[in-house]
């Protein structure tokens, strides 16, 4: 690791790639800092928990949402407006389907659509928010419709700044554009929760208590590690299934056997984002507009932080764990690829046998991948359970999630990028 950061700096093009990356992430977290005009962010000051969708939203936009900065949505409207085209683009409607199917001229047609989808749900998410927040807690200083589309206005051009600047990561920047910014965000706000950890551990009443308190934060911190470390391995862990080429007559060694990987979390965090949208989102809605006791029975079942609310997000995580996994990898599609390439698995007959096969496995592994989301997304609220540690410091969730996947696949692009820069060099000699 430290030979590629060295590398890295020596290489002038990642080195400009790496401090434009910096310089976007400075902008962001300016804007993110930002208040939107004619809104008083202070009224929002711990009015919603973690455990809610609005501070999911928080979590992803680095704590814009609180501020209600000019980037408050963050790249909300535009994740969900690609969740929606991607099943819809699935068999559901033709036209999307083949767009999926016409390379890179299909793909730019898509993501244009997604942009415009984006758009509209920004404006939609960003007229909903204004006026549910200053329903709730007066955030707008002279209420009234032009305030109000004003307003929306804004955080909907702050939303889509955000993907301009997303893609000038992308193009001229480290990694993906889109994952980045949901880093940046993210990992913004983790110098404030160990913080908070910290003076929630350590108790400064007396030298007795001081060293019990660190003692409690360093094993919170080696939790943390440990965290970091699983969400690593199972991200990069898969299932190799053996295939062997028809032409070949010649039994290879192990070492040349050709593999077909399928990972073991194959739906990454999806499955625990619409567990959490679906959990949180009715009682939310009916927060705005209702406080009657349809609504404080709906809580009480949907509230994570207990038992039976916590059992029911469980087996949602497990269910959407199955369902986008079986969305994202079809056996089907394996099966005809396999045998279009000219490959099979040995012992297993081409056709409806191999998708069998394919399916039985990828329904076996999933299993496991269903079992670590979640241990992941339940810890937060496990640990409070048997700890006096608050959810709002608690290990575990999303954020670890993407954070450690984002932060992976940047890596492996930073790699790709300086074996390209190296062989350049070779062949110019």
């Amino acid at each position: 690791m430290i030979k590629l950061l060295v590398d890295m700096f020596k290489n002038k093009d990642i080195r400009g790639r790496i401090f434009f990356t910096l310089a976007i992430f400075f902008v962001y977290r300016l804007g993110t800092n930002i208040t939107a005009p004619m809104v008083d962010s202070t009224r929002l000051i711990g009015q919603f928990a973690d455990d809610s969708i609005l501070g999911m939203i928080n979590l992803l936009g680095g704590g814009a949402l609180q501020e209600f900065s000019i980037f408050s949505m963050g790249i909300g409207p535009y994740i969900t407006a690609s969740i929606i085209v991607q099943l819809l683009a699935m068999d559901v409607i033709p036209a999307l389907t083949e767009m999926t199917k016409s390379g890179a001229q299909g793909k730019m047609k898509l993501d244009r659509i997604t942009r415009y989808f984006a758009l509209v749900l920004a404006l939609v998410q960003g007229f909903t928010l204004t006026y549910a927040f200053h329903i709730n807690y007066g955030i707008l200083s002279n209420p009234g419709p032009a305030t109000y589309m004003y307003v929306t206005v804004v955080i909907t051009a702050g939303t889509m700044f955000l993907l301009w600047l997303a893609d000038r990561i992308s193009s001229f920047g480290i990694g993906n554009g889109i994952s980045m910014i949901i880093f940046a965000g993210i990992v913004s706000d983790i110098p404030f929760r160990f913080s908070q950890a910290f003076q929630t551990l350590v108790d400064t009443s007396s030298s007795a208590a001081i060293f019990g308190g660190v003692l409690n934060f360093s094993l919170f911190i080696l939790m943390y590690v440990a965290i970091i470390i699983l969400v690593i391995f199972m991200s990069t862990a898969v299932r190799k299934i053996p295939i062997q080429y028809t032409s070949s007559s010649v039994r290879k060694s192990n070492q040349e056997i050709t593999f077909l990987p399928l990972k073991i979390n194959s739906a990454s965090v999806i499955p625990v984002i619409f567990a959490s949208a679906i959990m949180t989102a009715p009682v939310t809605v009916l927060s705005f507009f209702n406080q009657g006791e349809f609504f404080q029975t709906l809580s009480t079942i949907l509230n994570v932080s207990q038992p039976i609310g916590l059992s029911i997000y469980i087996a949602l995580i497990v269910f959407f764990t199955f369902f986008y996994t079986n969305l994202q990898v079809d056996p089907e599609k394996i099966s005809d690829n396999l045998s279009k390439s000219g490959t099979y698995i040995p012992g297993i007959r081409p056709g409806n046998e191999t998708k069998e096969y394919v399916g039985k496995v990828l329904n076996r592994i999933t299993v496991l991948g269903a079992i670590f989301l979640s241990f992941i997304a339940a810890l937060p609220y496990v640990i409070p359970m048997v700890t006096n540690l608050p959810n709002s410091v608690s290990v575990g969730g999303t954020g670890i999630i993407i954070v450690v996947g984002v932060a992976m696949e940047t890596v492996k692009d930073l790699q790709g990028r300086l074996t390209q820069k190296q062989y350049r060099g070779f062949v110019s000699r």
